[in-house]
């Protein structure tokens, strides 16, 4: 789910994909589809075991898989041999295989885990929460590879970007700085494997559940909070940079991309433990290597978001506080440190909030 942070944090992109046609246009393209996913799922509750996970997994794969290609020619606005012709095999390949077949069924288990914690078992009543799996996947998939198509449209008309959101950028970051990330990450593998202490005191399993879903979720958020600072600012102490952020615009952040993300995955790998792997309960030692992953996979990303971030403050100075219209993200416009070393100075904007 990289790309949808970097939809979000990056205002070159947000900027792309948050304007008012675009935004119009995008609401359908997210409502079609939910409506013909309902169909498929009508169709094929009749025609499959729907109430076996893998089946279920495999339908709202296909689904998101279709429906992410056809989204995607959606945004970029172009005939399918246009496509082909400029956007080559192997984008087209990333956008099926991973922002529709792997993100779906990510999307899915989380709609699962979600319900499961509510007491809404879908290996107990399947149909219900095997619709929305189906429909809510669906959905997401279609915003984002619409969004998407839209910035590679745009990229083809000659508008740049410095990052485009196929995980490329990321994979060179932690092949170069390696030895930068690697305390961030051990960090976020110890205090992750923390994070499942709290339910081991709960006898309920959905309580238990719950209490480790939240531990990660604040502190994988505040990690990711910390890790996107030391990449914004990689000459400055992030420490003296979160001293010196208001604690609203801290907050924005926290809550999103990190609490929120950090969540997200951890409800996907206790989805992937309940209904892939067929576990009954969740355990304490399985809830730490959950949290562990997760926490580690957050400061990454948080690192990747404000290194990218610098990366446009440096080569784009001229982006305006205008371009911080990112919904649920803080408006922060650091100016450039000096040649002595001393720490920039952040100038909070007012972030417009829309959808």
């Amino acid at each position: 789910m990289l790309h949808r942070m970097a939809l979000r944090v990056l205002p070159s992109l947000s900027l792309a994909v948050t304007e008012e046609t675009v935004r119009k246009q995008k609401r359908i393209v997210m409502l079609v589809p939910g409506l013909i996913a309902f169909v498929v799922y009508r169709l094929v509750k009749h025609l499959v075991p729907i109430a076996d996970p893998l089946v279920l997994l495999t339908v709202s794969s296909l689904v998101a898989m279709v429906t992410s290609v056809l989204a995607y020619r959606v945004g970029r606005s172009a005939s399918w041999a246009v496509i082909v012709q400029q956007d080559g095999a192997r984008l087209l390949s990333w956008l099926a295989g991973w922002i529709g077949a792997v993100y779906g069924i990510q999307l899915s288990l989380l709609v699962l885990t979600l319900l499961w914690i509510m007491n809404y078992d879908y290996l107990l009543h399947p149909d219900g929460p095997a619709m929305m799996a189906i429909i809510i996947s669906c959905t997401a998939v279609a915003r984002d590879a619409f969004e998407i198509g839209h910035v590679r449209k745009l990229s083809v008309l000659g508008r740049p970007f410095l990052t485009f959101p196929d995980g490329a950028q990321f994979r060179l970051l932690v092949q170069r700085r390696a030895w930068q990330l690697g305390p961030w990450v051990m960090v976020g593998l110890a205090m992750g494997a923390m994070a499942s202490l709290p339910g081991a005191v709960i006898a309920d399993v959905q309580g238990a559940a719950l209490a480790q879903l939240l531990s990660v979720t604040v502190l994988g958020g505040g990690l990711a909070l910390c890790a996107y600072f030391g990449g914004l600012y990689p000459s400055v102490s992030w420490v003296r940079i979160l001293r010196q952020t208001a604690p609203g615009e801290l907050l924005k952040y926290w809550w999103w991309p990190g609490m929120a993300f950090a969540s997200t995955y951890y409800l996907v790998t206790m989805g992937l433990l309940l209904f892939v792997a067929g576990q009954p309960t969740i355990t304490l030692g399985s809830a730490a290597v959950m949290g562990a992953l997760v926490t580690a996979m957050m400061v990454l990303y948080g690192y990747y978001l404000g290194n990218r971030r610098h990366v446009e403050d440096e080569q784009a100075p001229q982006l305006s506080s205008g371009m911080l219209r990112c919904p649920f993200v803080m408006g922060i416009l650091g100016k450039p440190v000096g040649a002595a070393g001393a720490a920039g100075e952040l100038v909070f904007g007012k972030t417009e909030t829309k959808g």
